[in-house]
């Protein structure tokens, strides 16, 4: 598509990726951008990041910026850094075989998946070794003009979903496509072609190959960018959620119980705050989807072995955790504040007299308080009415409440402590020198 044959436009494109963008094409190297970025501005959308396309080897590129550096093991991509804003530029991907070609870097594992792939081609065996055809294109900053390898602009004007080569095979390389593919079938309102729908049930499993940590970095992206509750429905569905969430496997069978409506609800306050330009936290979201196997655990623990609930949730937190991180492996700065939100609701329950005030100035209490909210709205009807009246108490205990800069504002200063020099020595008076006794 020429530049008179699609909206896409410099102003559109941030200036960082500009910069990359003219810094490779003024050094004699092919430059584009490519993938989602270029998909979004066709649809209208604003692209989260811009990704590059060059045929610039990753060292050449190192050497033409400072401030870049080289990662990855599986591809070697080079990322260079504009303070906060990440560039990814990626060397043409070509075709592998496996006769055994020491130039042909490609490895892959016994289940078909790659875990090594510089290879390194032409624009034309790149865009085939992507993954849908709305992600085959590519912005030329050269001239202006779209190249479009796959029909991928057909398939965005027909809202249809559809792989490069087989389902199966590329499924089988990288199992985080489906994850991909329910991600841009409700980000972009597109049908997934049946191609790519029908082999998602039999490839499920091999998500329990990717590196956990891999699949939180897909979680953000699944649970935070205001597509949530789709993506949970549809995930559901594939039965995909339940590889990312083992131990909610039992909870998804009874759509009308307490855990799958809280599950339903949690997503849903996600996306709305998002909507509404407020913050979200992953910690209250995991709290949330572990609610349920941390109850199980915790009367486990008290039937069992007698455990006060202090105790047995202390544990149980423990032993949860453990398991999740087996699949999604979860931050530290995450699970630490979401095991608080799950304490607290025990204070607040609890909490009486001075110590109500105590609990309204904790860190934690804001997402505490909301979590507590959840749980009374998706309680069972015999527990709706006590977390009820708990979540009431505390409404009308925040009435009384002042901001939390005015309350900081008004407060007293802190009284300086004494240093210990020019002041009293302990064990009694300070003794006077010897010498002081012959003044008059």
């Amino acid at each position: 598509m020429s530049r008179d044959q699609h909206p896409i436009s410099r102003k559109d494109i941030a200036e960082p990726a500009l910069k990359v963008l003219y810094r490779l094409h003024n050094a004699g190297y092919e430059a584009y951008l490519v993938g989602g970025c270029v998909r979004d501005l066709l649809l209208g959308l604003k692209p989260k990041d811009f990704d590059v396309a060059t045929n610039a080897s990753p060292e050449q590129v190192h050497k033409l910026f400072r401030n870049c550096r080289l990662v990855g093991r599986r591809f070697r991509l080079a990322h260079i850094m504009f303070g906060r804003e990440v560039i990814e530029v990626a060397t043409f991907r070509g075709h592998h075989d496996d006769d055994g070609d020491a130039q042909k870097h490609a490895k892959s594992d016994a289940q078909g998946m790659l875990v090594r792939d510089n290879v390194y081609g032409s624009i034309e065996e790149d865009a085939q070794r992507r993954d849908f055809t709305v992600n085959a294109l590519y912005y030329n900053i050269a001239d202006f003009a779209i190249y479009d390898f796959a029909n991928g602009v057909r398939d965005i004007e027909a809202g249809v979903l559809r792989m490069i080569g087989d389902a199966e095979t590329r499924y089988r390389e990288d199992p985080v496509r489906m994850l991909r593919a329910i991600r841009f079938a409700t980000k972009l309102s597109m049908r997934m072609d049946d191609s790519v729908a029908k082999p998602i049930h039999e490839h499920a499993s091999l998500l329990q190959n990717i590196p956990p940590a891999r699949l939180f970095e897909e979680c953000l992206k699944l649970f935070t960018a205001g597509k949530a509750l789709a993506n949970f429905e549809m995930l559901s569905e594939y039965h995909l959620f339940q590889q990312l969430f083992p131990m909610l496997k039992s909870y998804l069978q009874t759509p009308d119980e307490a855990p799958y409506q809280m599950l339903r609800q949690t997503f849903a306050d996600t996306d709305s705050r998002i909507q509404q330009g407020l913050s979200i936290t992953p910690a209250y979201l995991f709290a949330a989807l572990l609610w349920w196997p941390l109850q199980a655990r915790m009367e486990q623990l008290m039937f069992e072995s007698g455990l006060p609930p202090v105790d047995a949730m202390n544990i149980a937190a423990a032993d949860v955790w453990g398991r999740q991180v087996q699949t999604v492996s979860v931050p530290k700065r995450f699970t630490i504040p979401a095991r608080e939100i799950w304490q607290m609701q025990q204070r607040l329950e609890r909490a009486k007299g001075k110590r109500v005030q105590t609990l309204l100035g904790h860190p934690r209490f804001r997402a505490a308080y909301d979590f507590l909210l959840l749980r009374a709205a998706t309680a069972t009807p015999l527990e709706r009415k006590k977390l009820s009246e708990q979540a009431q108490f505390w409404t009308e205990q925040q009435k009384g409440m002042q901001p939390a800069d005015k309350r900081h504002d008004d407060a007293p200063a802190p009284r300086k402590k004494r240093g210990r020099r020019g002041g009293r020595r302990r064990g009694g008076p300070r003794k006077r020198p010897s010498g002081d006794n012959n003044k008059s």
